[in-house]
């Protein structure tokens, strides 16, 4: 694989672990911050399809839609099929708390819903890539 790829795939899922720690520091403070931790949640799963994506050679689009990143992730790896549920889960976390309305901040168990669904987005991702991509 060429060292400019590895090195790119590699970025991306360091963007996406960063994501997963800001959503834990986020939600863990003396004034947790559910909306912002929500949302770091959903980038992390983002994040984290698109480094495999990259490293399979498939193009995506700019989009926040993570059911659509594992749709295009299960035509290589049909086992991105269990994803599907967490990909639903997170895709509206992009922008259901970014900006006002009617929903200002998740339950505490939303949000350690959608923590639980992005790390495990995120390893189910990392198991299927080689070391060499790994943070």
């Amino acid at each position: 694989m060429n060292g400019n790829k590895e090195d790119l795939v590699r970025a991306w899922l360091v963007k996406a672990n960063r994501d997963l720690l800001s959503a834990r520091e986020l939600s863990e403070g003396d004034m947790p911050l559910l909306d912002t931790a929500a949302y770091h949640c959903q980038q992390a799963a983002e994040k984290a399809v698109k480094g495999y994506l990259l490293y399979n050679d498939v193009r995506f689009e700019k989009s926040h839609d993570i059911e659509l990143l594992v749709s295009q992730a299960s035509h290589i790896d049909p086992g991105f099929a269990e994803c599907f549920e967490a990909a639903r889960l997170l895709t509206p976390l992009a922008v259901e708390y970014r900006y006002p309305g009617d929903f200002v901040e998740p339950e505490p168990q939303e949000f350690q819903e959608a923590y639980s669904a992005a790390r495990n987005l995120y390893f189910f991702v990392i198991t299927r890539l080689p070391e060499t991509t790994h943070p």
